[in-house]
């Protein structure tokens, strides 16, 4: 129904800055929400940013500021921008889209792979 590909992380050093990359297909229509997640090695996957199709957006607190998701509904893409990256960022990014389909709307969440980053002190 819908589709997720992530890509964009790499290694970077402190202070830098990466942009990842969400390109969702199938029946974006149907899609009102998409986010960015992380996980780091022995700890939960988190919300770090994401966008509903109401316009409206969130950030975890620790990287508000820093950190900006946008959309290009064109190509289908929601984009992280990640400025002032710090040690603490090293995690694999996921991206979720969230969406509607068949009798009742059901809900569902498509996630990707996920993309390295590794941010080096």
């Amino acid at each position: 129904q819908v589709q997720v590909v992530e890509s964009g992380g790499g290694l970077v050093q402190a202070g830098g800055s990466l942009r990842l990359s969400c390109v969702v297909s199938g029946i974006t229509d149907s899609i009102y929400r998409v986010g960015w997640y992380r996980q780091a090695p022995g700890k939960q996957r988190e919300l770090v940013a994401d966008t509903s199709s109401a316009g409206t957006t969130r950030y975890a607190d620790p990287v508000k500021g820093r950190f900006t998701i946008s959309a290009d509904t064109e190509k289908n893409t929601v984009f992280l921008q990640m400025d002032d990256l710090k040690a603490e960022d090293t995690a694999a990014y996921y991206c979720h889209a969230e969406y509607t389909w068949g009798p009742g709307d059901a809900r569902y969440t498509e996630r990707g792979q996920g993309t390295q980053v590794t941010v080096s002190s």
